[in-house]
């Protein structure tokens, strides 16, 4: 009789809110996010007592504080929570009808994927350590401000020539859109997931733009020149030049053997 009473609602209610916080903990795990809200819990049990205490002019400024703390979380937390949002949106994708209304119909510039797979394959029979993100439809805008602007068309010898170990452009990530080079020296978002041990941070943080974005992000490793492809938060490695082009023409160029079948009828 005294026993509050419980039903499954509450059960999936509590089940739910550990899950919520379960996924925000595995988002901002190796962040700054938890010392900073502990900060916060830290000012909003000092003004507890400080309320309780009835000293009015600490508990008027702590007030004032926690009274914008809404806005000042969505600031502070603004990169962790463009991430946090971008995670749901690229695991709903199949449901994504906001990004079909908003697509257009009309014939974009196809990226040419062969100077592409011949720059992974001769990098990695020298052991050139590489890392190329190729856009789809993802906003990358972010990721291309980070880096060197380039704005040039794709080609083999300027791929080879960006990762060049003693290249100034060499370190960090290559952003390809369209056919064109937009950006080198990019930093990417490493992930935060159990991976294997032996996992450089080129193939971290392809895992880690896969799991945020819907581009393609192709690795070649350093150590032993395999390449490797991260698409959807997951990573195939070791994989040869001919598989590595299937893939991408079947991402970059799906249009143009549509537009070939119909011509050939």
């Amino acid at each position: 009789m005294g026993f509050i009473p419980f039903t499954f609602v509450d059960f999936i209610d509590i089940l739910l809110v550990a899950s919520i916080m379960y996924w925000i903990y595995r988002m901002t795990k190796g962040t700054n996010a938890p010392y900073i809200l502990s900060g916060i819990v830290a000012i909003y049990l000092l003004w507890v007592v400080v309320r309780a205490l009835n000293m009015e002019l600490l508990s008027t400024i702590l007030g004032q504080l926690i009274s914008v703390g809404a806005i000042a979380l969505i600031i502070v937390f603004q990169p962790e929570l463009r991430r946090f949002l971008q995670a749901i949106g690229m695991r709903q994708k199949h449901f994504n009808f906001i990004t079909r209304i908003f697509s257009t119909e009309e014939a974009k510039v196809q990226t040419d994927v062969a100077p592409i797979v011949t720059a992974c394959r001769e990098m990695a029979a020298t052991k050139t350590g590489a890392l190329i993100v190729i856009g789809l439809q993802s906003d990358l805008t972010l990721i291309a401000e980070g880096g060197i602007a380039v704005d040039a068309k794709v080609s083999t010898p300027l791929l080879k020539n960006i990762f060049f170990k003693n290249a100034p452009l060499h370190d960090g990530a290559v952003l390809i859109k369209n056919d064109r080079v937009l950006a080198a020296k990019c930093i990417l978002p490493v992930t935060q997931s159990e991976v294997p041990k032996d996992y450089g941070t080129r193939h971290r943080a392809a895992i880690g733009m896969s799991e945020i974005s819907d581009a393609i992000i192709v690795v070649v490793s350093e150590e032993t020149g395999g390449i490797s492809i991260a698409e959807g938060g997951q990573l195939r490695r070791d994989i040869d030049p001919a598989r590595l082009q299937q893939t991408l023409q079947r991402h970059l160029a799906p249009k143009t053997r549509k537009r070939s079948k119909k011509e050939s009828e």
